[in-house]
């Protein structure tokens, strides 16, 4: 009788464990996917001001056409990827999208005039604080993975994990050092 009540006791403590680890996989995996839709969220609404900029912009500088096509073709990328595309799809067309901001933001130094308009002004305070968000939403995203990816890589819960299919996460990483800065706003 004290043998059958030590093997159920065991039983249970191993039962517990293991569901323990599981439902610990399933919480770190919801983690990663919350933090994916912070970022998400904020680059909608980076993808959502860009028109608005760009068109505040071509109102003064009509003869930089290319610098507009290339930001609305980069953007138009980026939601493209937003779409279908993976982590690092979707990181390699925010790079492109961040790199046209910059020259966007090139041209509009060139005109002072725009600079005073409340619009432009309100725009790019808009823009930076959106890129101050993506970029908190990113360290966050990443910090999630990096436990969830871990937790994915340790024993025994690397065996557990295998078992019922949980696979690794990608980083959303930013491969261009250049492209780690935020476009900057300059007002003079």
């Amino acid at each position: 009788m004290d043998v059958a009540i030590v093997v159920i006791a065991i039983i249970v403590i191993v039962g517990l464990f293991l569901a323990s680890m599981y439902n610990r996989l399933v919480t770190l995996r919801q983690r990663v996917r919350e933090a994916w839709s912070d970022i998400d969220v904020q680059l909608k609404r980076r993808h959502d001001l860009i028109p608005n900029l760009v068109e505040t912009v071509k109102g003064y500088a009509a003869h930089e056409r290319g610098t507009f096509e290339a930001v609305t073709n980069a953007r138009a990328a980026a939601v493209s990827a937003g779409a279908t595309g993976t982590p690092e799809q979707r990181a390699q067309a925010e790079n492109m999208l961040t790199g046209t901001l910059r020259s966007l933001f090139a041209v509009a130094e060139n005109y002072p005039q725009l600079q005073a308009v409340q619009e432009f002004k309100d725009l790019s305070e808009n823009l930076r604080d959106t890129e101050d968000k993506i970029q908190f939403a990113r360290r966050f995203y990443n910090g999630n993975v990096r436990d969830y990816n871990t937790a994915l890589m340790t024993f025994p819960t690397n065996t557990m994990a295998s078992m019922f299919g949980f696979t690794p996460e990608q980083y959303f990483e930013v491969e261009d050092a250049a492209e780690r800065a935020v476009p900057q706003v300059k007002f003079t």
